[in-house]
C-alpha cells in the first residue's frame, strides 16, 4: 500500500507560511477581509493577539477604512440583504449587533426594515404554510414559527388574519 502523498497547495507556499517568517498584521487582515467582510470590532478581536505594539492595530484599522477595505456600512447592508428575505426586523438587528455594527447605523437600517416587515412576514409565512390556520393549535404553530424568525407580534397577528395589503 502506497503512503499518502501530501500535495502542496500553492497558497501554502505564499508569504508568511514558512516556519521562520512571522506573518505581518496587515497581511493577516487582508487575508481575513479577502474571505468576507468584517466589522471593525470583529477584525480587532481576530487580530489583537497578533499585534506587536498597542497602537499598531488601531492604525491598521484606520488605514483599511480609509482604503475602503473595511466598511461597516457595506457589511451592514450585506447582512440586511441576506437576512431580510428570511427574518424579521428584530432578528436582523440582533445579527447586526452581534457583529459589532454601530448602533446608529443599525437604527437607520431598522427603520428601513420595518417599512417592509409585513410583506416579508407574509412571504415567509406563505412559503412555509400557504393557508390560514384552521384551528387554535395550528394558529399557535404558525405564530411561533414567525416569532422565532424575529417578526413583530402585531405583524404576526395581521399575517394570520389574512390582512396583508398586496
Amino acid at each position: 500500500m502506497q503512503p499518502a502523498v501530501r500535495r502542496l497547495d500553492p497558497a501554502d507556499q505564499g508569504a508568511g507560511k514558512s516556519p521562520g517568517k512571522p506573518v505581518s498584521l496587515r497581511l493577516r487582515a487582508l487575508k481575513l477581509l479577502a474571505r468576507r467582510d468584517y466589522s471593525s470590532a470583529e477584525l480587532e478581536r481576530r487580530l489583537a493577539p497578533h499585534a506587536a505594539a498597542p497602537g499598531e492595530l488601531s492604525a491598521l484599522l484606520e488605514e483599511l477604512k480609509r482604503l475602503g477595505y473595511l466598511s461597516e456600512q457595506r457589511l451592514a447592508e450585506q447582512l440586511v440583504r441576506k437576512g431580510a428575505a428570511r427574518y424579521g426586523t428584530r432578528r436582523v438587528i440582533e445579527q447586526l449587533q452581534e457583529r459589532g455594527i454601530d448602533h446608529e447605523l443599525a437604527a437607520q437600517l431598522k427603520s428601513e426594515l420595518q417599512a417592509s416587515e409585513l410583506q416579508r412576514a407574509h412571504a415567509v409565512w406563505a412559503k412555509r404554510f400557504g393557508q390560514l390556520p384552521a384551528d387554535l393549535r395550528e394558529r399557535g404553530r404558525q405564530a411561533r414559527f414567525l416569532e422565532q424568525r424575529g417578526f413583530d407580534a402585531e405583524v404576526i397577528r395581521r399575517v394570520l388574519r389574512g390582512a396583508v395589503e398586496e
